[in-house]
C-alpha cells in the first residue's frame, strides 16, 4: 500500500493592511499532489466571500460546481467558462468577529499532461448573518494540460491581516 508524505513548500500569513490576492509561485516538480490550507477572512460586506484559485496565471477555460449548505438547506450552482475557479468561501467582514473561515483546496496529478482539477472544502460561522455553520464543497476543473507552476488566490474584496495560506506538496510512496 502506498503511503503519503505532506511536505510544506510555503506559506503566507497576510500582513497589516491586508493583501488582494496570494501568489504561490516557483512550485516544485518533486510531488505528485498538492494541497492549500486556508483560514481566510475578507473585508467583502455581502454574504460569504467567494475563494477563487487561478493557476499558472492563465485566465481562461475553467469550470466548477459548488454545493453549499447550513444543515436545514442545500444548495448549488455550476459555473462554466470562467476566468478563475471558485475553490471555497471566505469569512465576511459582517460575519461573527474575528472568524475565519477554514478550506483545504486538493490539486491531484498538478504536473501531468491532463487538464488541471481540484476539490474544496470550507466551513464558514457566520453568527451575525446566518444561523450557525455554513460548509461548501467545490469541485473544478482548467481545461488546460500545462503543469501547474503557479497558484494565484483571491476573494471577492481584500484577505484580512492574519489570514494564513500553506501549500504542501504530496508525494506517493
Amino acid at each position: 500500500m502506498a503511503t503519503s508524505t505532506y511536505n510544506l513548500i510555503a506559506n503566507q500569513v497576510v500582513g497589516s493592511g491586508g493583501a488582494s490576492s496570494v501568489v504561490f509561485s516557483s512550485i516544485p516538480t518533486t510531488y505528485t499532489d498538492l494541497l492549500i490550507k486556508c483560514s481566510t477572512r475578507t473585508t467583502y460586506t455581502g454574504g460569504s466571500s467567494g475563494l477563487y484559485i487561478v493557476f499558472n496565471s492563465i485566465n481562461t477555460g475553467y469550470s466548477d460546481i459548488v454545493v453549499y449548505g447550513n444543515g436545514s438547506t442545500v444548495s448549488s450552482y455550476k459555473d462554466t467558462n470562467q476566468a478563475i475557479v471558485n475553490a471555497g468561501a471566505s469569512q465576511n467582514s459582517a460575519s461573527t468577529a474575528n472568524t475565519f473561515a477554514s478550506t483545504d483546496i486538493y490539486i491531484p496529478n498538478y504536473l501531468s499532461s491532463n487538464y488541471k482539477s481540484l476539490s474544496g472544502e470550507t466551513s464558514v460561522e457566520n453568527n451575525a448573518a446566518y444561523t450557525g455553520t455554513y460548509i461548501f464543497f467545490n469541485a473544478g476543473v482548467m481545461a488546460n494540460t500545462a503543469a501547474i507552476s503557479s497558484i494565484t488566490l483571491t476573494a471577492d474584496a481584500s484577505f484580512v491581516q492574519y489570514s494564513t495560506f500553506y501549500l504542501y506538496g504530496i508525494k506517493n510512496s
